[in-house]
């Protein structure tokens, strides 16, 4: 049993493979916003510019720390569940969740702001980039967090061991390509001038 659940663990890439396949086309349609966004920046870098420095950087900062933090534990949940502690596996996906939701919480304060100010995708080409990348991040978060939710429901059923864990590293995998896709996020739209 033992030799089982080392071949588990030892499992390249790590989750289903249908997963790996959804995360590279969700990382293409990703990597094409990111290319037409800083096109269209070098063609428009005063305005760009100049509506960055509207954006609530420390809000932004908050985030960065909050899926920083998320990714750390959803590793601890799959370091948990090879330990073949269910509880512990449970415990790491909630306080991902948690951090999840502080993510939704402070982005959602930031649209209110902006829809308050009467931001719109149409006020100009600056925010209409900043509004449709972060909202489809956003949603990508919200999409993350159903499957930590779910992975967690079973997990706390006993659905996972050391010996069969792959719904868990399946959705640790999406909820880090999740992460990732903020880490290059942050810096293109909030930092780079």
């Amino acid at each position: 049993m033992q030799a089982e659940a080392t071949i588990e663990s030892n499992r390249f890439p790590p989750g289903d493979l249908a997963i790996w396949v959804f995360i590279l086309a969700e990382l293409a349609a990703f990597a094409a916003f990111f290319g037409a966004y800083a096109f269209t920046r070098m063609k428009n870098v005063d305005l760009f510019n100049h509506y960055q420095s509207t954006l609530d950087s420390d809000a932004a900062l908050l985030n960065t720390f909050a899926l920083i933090t998320s990714s750390y534990f959803v590793v601890r949940a799959v370091a948990s569940i090879r330990e073949d502690d269910s509880r512990g596996c449970v415990h790491w996906l909630l306080a991902a969740l948690a951090m999840g939701l502080l993510f939704l919480i402070v982005k959602g304060h930031e649209y209110v702001h902006h829809i308050e100010a009467g931001i719109r995708l149409s006020t100009n080409t600056f925010y209409m980039f900043y509004l449709s990348l972060t909202f489809f991040h956003f949603m990508h978060v919200i999409m993350g967090m159903v499957i930590l939710a779910a992975v967690a429901v079973k997990a706390k059923r006993g659905g996972y061991s050391d010996r069969e864990h792959t719904g868990v590293e399946t959705g640790v995998s999406y909820w880090h390509m999740v992460d990732l896709v903020w880490l290059i996020l942050f810096p293109l739209v909030y930092i780079m001038r």
